[in-house]
């Protein structure tokens, strides 16, 4: 690792390492707020409609130019409707169907497709240990959807809500790789973030308008409430903390705040979603964190190397 490279106990990654760790692991249950009456995909549309002129705004406060050029324009339609469009979609409406917490322990495999996607497209190599770490979390995150399936708390669409969680995974991943480039390398993060914002936002007007109809106008302050945290705090805040975290001490590191998250997700879920823990349960969630760490602990990054561009490297141990 670069000695430049902050320790993890630094103010300076500890304090957003947590922080997002927290908020994104409470975002996962302030969601089914939003998708209680109303159509999923207007509960997005509702969220990024407020965080994109925030974004926008915190650009401009951090003196970030906005010009992207032709090809960050392009890598910023293709963020967000990958992040801003397809991500949330899928997940707003998993969630119809299992619990949050649930969706939030799959998330965490995240790591998963990103190294695949890493392999083929920046030419990342993965080590072994990774393998056998995904290995053991998936077979946790399995136990736990057997677990999901059996009790089906929130109707027999268990299936459903997996199939729409995996392909928020995979939108997720895809845009977290893309970004990667040598393109996006060159841009403000904050800045592009705002455009791809832009762009989902557009997305997500025109796939509600069409599935679900005109937007409709809650009246429940809660809606409200809960569509400011998650636009302001959940996105605005945490976006640009998280991707400058990838800048400081790498993705793989950054990685290990999914544990905080699935933590979070978990306990809010047993508090207000009634999730009823059994043996199955707890087996898979202590296999599912287990195998997160040894997969993170493990995964010793050789570099990412796009076309002829010179290769960067971030330290995961």
């Amino acid at each position: 690792m670069n000695d430049s490279t902050p320790s993890m106990l630094h103010p300076r990654v500890l304090v957003p390492f947590m922080l997002t760790g927290i908020i994104w692991g409470s975002t996962w249950f302030v969601i089914t707020g939003q998708i209680d009456g109303v159509p999923p995909a207007w509960g997005v549309f509702y969220r990024f409609l407020l965080a994109t002129p925030a974004m926008f705004l915190l650009a401009v406060v951090t003196g970030k130019s906005l010009r992207l050029g032709r090809q960050g324009q392009l890598l910023a339609v293709g963020v967000g409707l990958a992040q801003f469009c397809g991500n949330f979609l899928f997940v707003y409406h998993a969630e119809l169907h299992i619990t949050s917490g649930i969706v939030a322990v799959m998330f965490a495999l995240l790591m998963v497709p990103n190294a695949i996607f890493a392999r083929f497209v920046l030419g990342e190599r993965v080590q072994g240990g990774f393998v056998l770490g995904s290995a053991v979390a998936i077979v946790g995150v399995v136990l736990l959807l057997v677990h999901e399936w059996r009790s089906a708390p929130m109707g027999d669409n268990v299936a459903l809500g997996i199939v729409l969680t995996v392909g928020g995974i995979l939108a997720a991943s895809l845009a977290n790789v893309v970004q990667a480039n040598d393109v996006g390398r060159k841009l403000p993060m904050v800045s592009l973030l705002a455009w791809s914002m832009v762009y989902g936002v557009i997305a997500d007007a025109l796939f509600a308008w069409v599935t679900a109809g005109p937007p409709p106008l809650p009246q429940d302050w809660h809606f409200w409430a809960g569509t400011a945290y998650l636009a302001i705090i959940g996105s605005v805040v945490t976006f640009p903390l998280h991707y400058n975290l990838v800048r400081e001490i790498g993705a793989g590191k950054t990685a290990y705040n999914s544990l905080v998250t699935v933590c979070v997700a978990m306990l809010l879920s047993t508090l207000f979603e009634d999730y009823r823990w059994s043996g199955l349960a707890i087996g898979g969630a202590a296999l599912a964190l287990l195998g997160m760490v040894i997969a993170l602990r493990s995964r010793k990054a050789k570099g990412f190397k796009v076309g002829q561009a010179s290769s960067f490297r971030h330290d995961t141990d």
